[in-house]
């Protein structure tokens, strides 16, 4: 159960984090940040995302909960929301749910021109926790069901990611060379495929839960 929980969240966050995709990104906001800057934001930026998403993993579901908000509208609107972000990535589109939009990139380029610390916005949010990966991390949480071994292997795959995050950014430089725009969509389309095939279990448990078909 713990494996198979860990494997589960581990491959969906991999895809809405994208460590290696925002590393290049994160390569292209510093080109001349020195290497004692670089890994300065890369640290903040991934301490300020992993704090993000555990908060949300612990208290998105109480606040949906005052909202009435029921467990199987969040699994279906989850599930349709990481379907949409499947699809962008399966054809390389690029949306706000996994990715900075055209003008929150603009914002940033000129911020790191400006030689603000750009460890809060955009790396932290919303490149590491977006709206998708925030969304997903809720859901994950409340399909553990009370379980401690699968909150615990909710917790350890992000724990995995963020740590993977972090390597991908003191690395962006050699992974910016290595891979370029075709490697990341080659990456990009296949994490794709995997979301969006369990975007669409999150909807029929959703529905089957909702007790609209019974």
């Amino acid at each position: 159960m713990f494996f198979e929980t860990y494997i589960v969240v581990l491959a969906s966050l991999f895809a809405l984090v994208d460590p290696i995709g925002n590393a290049i990104i994160f390569a292209s906001l510093t080109p001349t940040r020195t290497p004692y800057r670089r890994r300065l934001y890369a640290f903040k930026g991934v301490l300020i995302a992993s704090g993000l998403l555990l908060g949300f993993m612990f208290l998105g579901e109480f606040f949906l909960k005052h909202l009435g908000i029921s467990l199987a509208a969040l699994r279906t609107s989850g599930g349709i929301l990481l379907l949409i972000m499947g699809i962008d990535m399966v054809f390389a589109r690029h949306s706000g749910g996994t990715s900075t939009t055209d003008e929150e990139e603009q914002e940033a380029m000129e911020n790191s021109l400006a030689k603000e610390d750009i460890s809060v916005f955009p790396l932290a949010t919303p490149l590491l926790a977006g709206p998708g990966a925030i969304g997903a991390i809720i859901l994950f949480h409340a399909n553990t069901e009370g379980s401690t071994e699968k909150q615990i292997a909710v917790v350890a795959a992000l724990a995995t990611i963020m740590l993977a995050a972090l390597v991908c950014l003191l690395a962006s430089s050699f992974l910016q060379r290595i891979l370029g725009k075709t490697g990341m969509n080659v990456i990009n389309r296949i994490m794709g495929v995997l979301l969006s095939a369990l975007a669409v279990q999150f909807v029929f448990d959703g529905l089957k839960q909702s007790g609209l078909f019974t």
